[in-house]
């Protein structure tokens, strides 16, 4: 009785510490705004973070809510304390002119496993050559 005892106790500790350690994602910006350009400008800015938590943090999705915009990210693990970056590139060609605001979503193992940051601007039509 005593073994069991002992040994659940010691498994309750492990577990609890477990819970405790964690990966957390810390932005240093949440939007971008690309302000006003043409059609034919593909814009591209980079969003850093950083591990916060006390165990490495991995990103297993990027999200973007339409196809004109593409996010590529840092792919192996980030260690506490260290940084990493989701690129963001928006290609509007063919796309509605005006105004746009456009959703990522991160997917990670953080404490809070989904993050959203976002990028907006203006896109104008590319003036016609004469």
């Amino acid at each position: 009785m005593k073994r069991f005892f002992s040994t659940f106790i010691a498994l309750l500790t492990l577990s609890c510490m477990s819970a405790f350690a964690q990966a957390e994602i810390k932005f240093d910006k949440s939007a971008h705004n690309f302000g006003t350009f043409t059609e034919s400008e593909t814009q591209k800015t980079v969003f850093k973070f950083t591990n916060t938590g006390t165990e490495p943090l991995v990103i297993h999705q990027a999200i973007t809510s339409c196809g004109c915009t593409v996010a590529k990210y840092t792919m192996t693990p980030v260690e506490p304390g260290k940084v990493g970056e989701v690129e963001i590139i928006y290609n509007g060609k063919g796309k509605l002119f005006g105004h746009f605001r456009k959703s990522i979503t991160i997917r990670s193992n953080a404490k809070t496993p989904i993050t959203r940051i976002s990028i907006e601007g203006t896109m104008n039509e590319d003036k016609p050559k004469e």
